[in-house]
């Protein structure tokens, strides 16, 4: 669901683009709605690793210690 600013701002663009808002989010998305039917490649999963970055309960490093 978009804001009234938001769906403003998407109306605006379309029609200086003279497109649809339908059309532009399909566009947009349509790279991801065609190529991963199957299955998704590995390069696309999140690795554990970067799920870790903001644990609390992990040792970071400190400016002031």
């Amino acid at each position: 669901m978009l804001s009234e600013r938001q769906m403003k701002s998407l109306k605006n663009y379309c029609e200086a683009r003279q497109t649809t808002p339908n059309k532009l989010i399909k566009k947009s998305i349509r790279f991801y709605t065609e190529n991963f039917f199957a299955k998704v490649p590995d390069k696309y999963h999140i690795k554990h690793n970067q799920l870790d970055l903001f644990r609390e309960d992990t040792d970071t490093l400190s400016l002031f210690d």
